[in-house]
């Protein structure tokens, strides 16, 4: 039988309407709070790194022209891009940069 993983208290202040969504979850689910708050924890660990908003994608298309075409396949190439890690970090570069304008 495997040795049960040590536990240590996590104490956090979080608003009082928060607490309250939790607590309410937390005894719908059946769960002690320790256990609710372990798995929730955990789910948010497995989360990470994924894109949360999966279900919220849009497809964004446009043609170019042969020739762009072919310079943006060798730039992703040289630079261990996809085309979508490319474009995603265009969009979010151009709005960070409108921001910044605004703050100005």
């Amino acid at each position: 039988m495997a040795e049960a993983e040590k536990t240590k208290n996590l104490c956090a202040q979080i608003p009082e309407s928060l607490h309250i969504k939790v607590r309410q979850r937390q005894e719908k689910s059946g769960q002690s709070l320790s256990a609710y708050m372990t798995d929730l924890i955990k789910k948010f660990f497995e989360m990470e790194g994924k894109d949360m908003k999966s279900t919220a994608k849009r497809p964004v298309a446009f043609q170019v022209s042969a020739e762009l075409f072919a310079e943006l396949k060798e730039y992703l190439k040289r630079h261990n891009m996809t085309q979508v890690d490319f474009f995603v970090n265009c969009i979010q570069r151009a709005l960070e940069e409108e921001k910044q304008g605004e703050n100005t």
